[in-house]
């Protein structure tokens, strides 16, 4: 029977400790001991149910952690303070000194960034490789490779990742599929397509509102529980802890995902369709001259969509910049970074999400000066949203 997401999360319940239909917020920083011995037993990670230091959890981000495992189809998860302090952990647990990663070229400029300038610090180094292109994906990987990682559908040009296909050269090869699915929660499950880990940026159209950070690793208990050890857990002795009252908040409003991610589609795939028949370069996967369009559907889940994130070439980011800044004052959305809000937001990813990648691989894979990226948002009327978007584009000469 095909997983169903929207399904798992509805038929989760929690009940406050007094009865409520939301539960409690954790306000605690440690948690008392009735004993001695509990405590000692606690820090050994043998005493279940009991809560050590919010540090390592609370019953607010176990409550938010046990809702996403669930909607991902994995057995935990594991919330943090960001999407980066959900992906930095999980590659640090996962990979040594010497070791290596194979990562997509197209991913988030500060995961990129991670990996290009950073864990080279721990002697970690990353091959950036074309995802879509699986005969280069295992010509990369050596016997140092720990990890292969990416995006399910890329951050900014839209590539669509061949989860199944990775998964079994990741097990033919003994390595961990790592796969990062912000732009597609409901609409894509890789875990049970075979991924080792589910990470999300919690702050984009999970949370929705664009009012809290926040990040999840999905994975086994097993993973899950490496990650929280007090010895040698990276999520641990890291720390980038979320906050209780954060992760109540994301709870809530993980509950209305199913509701938002059709509009963001629907509207997206409205706009699409209408900009590449004006003639735009339009990149979306639910355009059937998407490269990955065919492999999308083979593994969506349905009634959720293509998602909400839609790529534009303006032509040069000149025509870019002046289109977004019309746009912004036409009260159609936002000139802001991030995804995944109630309101349209567009940025330049170039010059803005991902200007950690140097200006000649972006070029090498296809990120142009004039590409504008969409969060499409949750327009009631998105015939009129085109129209005043198509007169803003035809005012600085776009169309």
């Amino acid at each position: 029977m095909k997983f169903k997401p929207a399904d798992q999360l509805q038929d989760l319940q929690h009940f406050g400790e007094f009865g409520g239909v939301n539960p409690s917020i954790s306000d605690s920083s440690t948690y008392t001991f009735l004993s001695a011995k509990k405590m000692f037993d606690t820090f050994e990670g043998d005493a279940e149910g009991c809560y050590l230091y919010s540090r390592h959890s609370s019953p607010s981000n176990l409550y938010l952690g046990e809702a996403l495992a669930a909607m991902e189809g994995t057995e935990a998860a594991n919330v943090a303070a960001s999407g980066m302090g959900a992906i930095t952990p999980v590659l640090l647990q996962l990979c040594r000194a010497g070791e290596h990663i194979v990562s997509s070229r197209t991913i988030y400029g500060g995961t990129y960034a991670f990996l290009k300038n950073f864990a080279p610090r721990f002697n970690i180094n990353t091959s950036f490789v074309d995802i879509t292109d699986l005969e280069k994906v295992e010509a990369s990987i050596t016997d140092k490779t720990k990890v292969i990682y990416c995006e399910s559908v890329s951050n900014p040009l839209l590539e669509v990742a061949d989860i199944p296909a990775l998964s079994k050269m990741a097990k033919k090869h003994g390595l961990k599929l790592i796969v990062d699915n912000t732009f597609s929660p409901l609409a894509l499950s890789p875990a049970p397509m075979g991924a080792d880990v589910v990470i999300h940026s919690l702050t984009k159209f999970i949370n929705g509102s664009s009012d809290t950070v926040g990040g999840v690793a999905c994975g086994t208990q097993e993973f899950i529980d490496e990650l929280r050890s007090v010895n040698d857990g990276a999520s641990m002795l890291l720390g980038p802890t979320m906050d209780s009252f954060r992760a109540a908040s994301i709870l809530k409003n993980l509950r209305t995902l199913h509701i938002r991610i059709r509009q963001h589609s629907h509207n997206a795939l409205f706009l699409a369709e209408k900009f590449q028949d004006d003639g735009l370069r339009t990149v979306y996967p639910g355009l059937k001259n998407h490269p990955g369009h065919e492999l999308y559907k083979s593994m969506m889940n349905e009634g959720f969509g293509f998602g909400g994130m839609l790529v534009v070439d303006a032509g040069s980011l000149e025509k870019a910049n002046k289109a977004m800044e019309l746009m912004q004052h036409k009260n159609l959305g936002y000139l802001a970074v991030s995804l995944g809000f109630y309101k349209t937001l567009f940025s330049a990813p170039g010059t803005s999400t991902s200007s950690e990648i140097p200006e000649e691989e972006q070029k090498e894979m296809g990120l142009s000066d004039g590409i504008i990226r969409f969060s499409i948002g949750l327009d009631n009327d998105i015939e009129r949203t085109y129209e005043t978007m198509k007169s803003c584009m035809k005012e600085v000469g776009i169309l």
